[in-house]
């Protein structure tokens, strides 16, 4: 059983967490201008790298608010989590 660490509420049972996915997605700033094959791209390809990995999560069953977490993919251990009580998600630089 997976614990995860709410920064409000503490250690949890990962029952009570909903995936909100990877956290460092940067939205393209003209979706309309984007084209339908590198839109499904954007929405649906992943790359789920051997390691750390920025994500959102959601206390669903708690105080129902979202933080972002780095999680290893190798052992599904939370390698850290926000000091602070903020939510907003890192965002990767564009290229």
């Amino acid at each position: 059983m997976l614990l995860i660490s709410c920064p409000w509420c503490g250690a949890r049972d990962e029952t009570e967490f909903a995936y909100g996915g990877q956290a460092d997605i940067v939205h393209p700033p003209e979706p309309e201008d984007v084209a339908d094959d590198a839109w499904a791209e954007f929405l649906y390809h992943r790359v789920t790298p051997e390691g750390p990995l920025t994500e959102r999560w959601c206390h669903r069953a708690g105080c129902r608010r979202w933080f972002t977490a780095v999680r290893d993919t190798r052992t599904n251990r939370f390698e850290s989590l926000p000091e602070t009580a903020d939510p907003t998600p890192v965002h990767a630089a564009s290229d």
